[in-house]
C-alpha cells in the first residue's frame, strides 16, 4: 500500500536514510527537522502517516502527537529512545498508533509502517455498519467518528477499536486480554496494560467527571464494560 508519510526527525542523514527506505518501498515522503515545522507540515500536507521522533528541537514528538491527536487521526508511529514499559506507554497515551525504540533498523520501520497502513485499511468499517449509541456516547463504524452529547471528540484507531466492541454489546464485560485482541495490538511488545491507557484516555474523553466515570466501568479482576449510565 503506497501512501504519503511524514518523517520528524532532527538528524537529516538518519532521515535521509529512512526516506530513501520508504520511497524505494513506494511511499511518498517528506521530511521535516524540528517538531513546528512536523506539525505545520502535518496540518497543511495531511499525510496518511507521520513517523515522529521524541526528542526534536523547538517542539518535541510528546508535544505534536498531542497537538495533533485533538486535530485528526492520521497514523502516528513514534520513535524513542527510552525502552522502560512507562516511557513508551506514555506515547500510546499520547495518542500514538505504535512505536519503535532504538536503535532499530530502517527495514524494520518500514515494515513497521506496511504493517500500520495494512492494519489500519483492513479495520476500515463496510458501508453496512450503522451508528450505536450507548448513553451519552455515539459511534458511526462507517466515518470513525464519535459523539458526546452531539459533540465530537477525537479517538485514535485503539480508541474507537475498544468503544466499536464494546457497543456492540453494551453492559458486557470484557476482559483485557479480549479487548486487546480487537485492537490488533499495538505492536508486537503490546500488553494489556496498553487497554488501561486507552480506557483511561476514553474516560478523559467521554466521561463528565473521569475520576467517577458512569459509562466506561471497571470491573476489577476481570476487565472492563460499557454502560449506558444512569437512567
Amino acid at each position: 500500500m503506497c501512501a504519503h508519510v511524514l518523517i520528524a526527525d532532527d538528524d537529516p542523514r538518519h532521515a535521509e536514510v529512512v526516506r530513501r527506505y520508504l520511497a524505494a518501498d513506494g511511499h511518498e515522503v517528506t521530511v521535516a527537522h524540528d517538531g513546528r515545522t512536523a506539525l505545520d507540515q502535518a496540518r497543511r500536507l495531511r499525510p496518511d502517516l507521520l513517523v515522529l521522533d521524541v526528542m526534536m528541537p523547538r517542539l518535541d514528538g510528546l508535544h505534536v502527537c498531542r497537538t495533533l491527536r485533538a486535530e485528526s487521526d492520521v497514523l502516528v508511529l513514534m520513535l524513542t529512545a527510552r525502552t522502560s514499559e512507562d516511557d513508551l506507554l506514555l506515547g500510546l497515551e499520547l495518542g500514538a498508533d505504535d512505536y519503535l525504540a532504538k536503535p532499530y533498523s530502517p527495514r524494520e520501520l518500514t515494515a513497521r509502517v506496511r504493517t500500520l497502513l495494512r492494519r489500519s485499511t483492513r479495520s476500515a468499517p463496510t458501508p453496512t455498519s450503522e451508528t450505536r449509541t450507548v448513553g451519552r456516547v455515539t459511534l458511526d463504524p462507517v466515518r470513525h467518528r464519535v459523539t458526546v452529547d452531539g459533540a465530537p471528540i477525537v479517538c485514535t484507531r485503539g480508541e474507537f477499536a475498544i468503544l466499536a466492541a464494546m457497543s456492540e454489546q453494551p453492559d458486557r464485560v470484557f476482559s483485557r486480554a479480549q479487548l486487546l485482541h480487537h485492537t490488533r495490538g499495538i505492536d508486537r511488545s503490546s500488553t494489556e496494560r496498553t487497554i488501561d491507557v486507552h480506557v483511561m484516555n476514553l474516560r478523559r474523553k467521554i466521561e463528565t467527571d473521569p475520576q467517577r466515570p458512569v459509562q466506561l466501568l471497571a470491573v476489577y479482576g476481570v476487565g472492563y464494560r460499557f454502560s449506558p449510565g444512569p437512567a
